[in-house]
């Protein structure tokens, strides 16, 4: 083991893929309303997780540079925090530095999907 992995934050490895709505996921994960960057922490946090070993906002905004390697910085991970409550698809379970980050999935229900005209394959000239 590595200096660099004595360092590492650790949180469980789901063991099977979490109990949420696929069709929800795929949803969200096209949700023009979401910069990429929202959807990346969505993403990580959906699925990266198990329910019982949740990270609180403070461990993910305390990583150090060196621990989170090409992760964003503390402040971006702050505005897509931001920006995905905004929406709802994080609501707060605690508060303060203590609040852990919950996924609702139901605020895909609202989502405005990539256009239609980006996914007919009629369109694509192989360029």
């Amino acid at each position: 083991m590595t200096s660099t992995d004595s360092t590492r934050p650790r949180w469980a490895l789901p063991p099977r893929p979490p109990g949420y709505d696929p069709v929800l996921f795929s949803w969200a994960m096209r949700d023009m309303r979401l910069t990429w960057r929202a959807r990346g922490v969505l993403a990580e946090l959906t699925t990266g997780y198990t329910d019982d070993d949740r990270p609180l906002m403070h461990q993910l905004t305390s990583l150090t540079r060196g621990e989170r390697l090409a992760a964003e910085g503390r402040e971006a991970f702050r505005k897509a925090v931001a920006e995905l409550r905004a929406l709802g698809y994080l609501e707060p379970e605690g508060d303060g530095v203590a609040e852990r980050l919950a996924v609702n999935l139901d605020a895909a229900k609202d989502a405005r999907p990539v256009p239609d005209r980006l996914h007919r394959d009629d369109d694509y000239d192989g360029s």
